[in-house]
């Protein structure tokens, strides 16, 4: 099996992690292991999803940027975690 390298896009300004980790959907309860891109994207996603829940200024495009990114480059991690 071939590995896909991913890599984050240029508008990317959250934090490169050096390894990934297994994320837990916060409302089922399901897991999922991503990698480190994947996870520094996830981690951007959720960032600026708390950030409009709690009514506080965000860059909307960027959150929507990050989940047209995960559908794209990880299709069944984006249905377990941010569908």
């Amino acid at each position: 099996m071939m590995e896909i390298k991913q890599e984050l896009p240029k508008w990317f300004d959250g934090e490169l992690y050096d390894e990934g980790a297994e994320v837990q959907n916060r409302f089922s309860g399901e897991k999922y292991e991503l990698n480190n891109v994947e996870l520094s994207m996830y981690d951007f996603v959720m960032g600026a999803t708390m950030c409009m829940e709690m009514g506080m200024p965000c860059n909307v495009n960027e959150l929507r940027q990050g989940l047209s990114w995960f559908r794209k480059n990880n299709s069944e991690a984006y249905m377990v975690l941010l569908d």
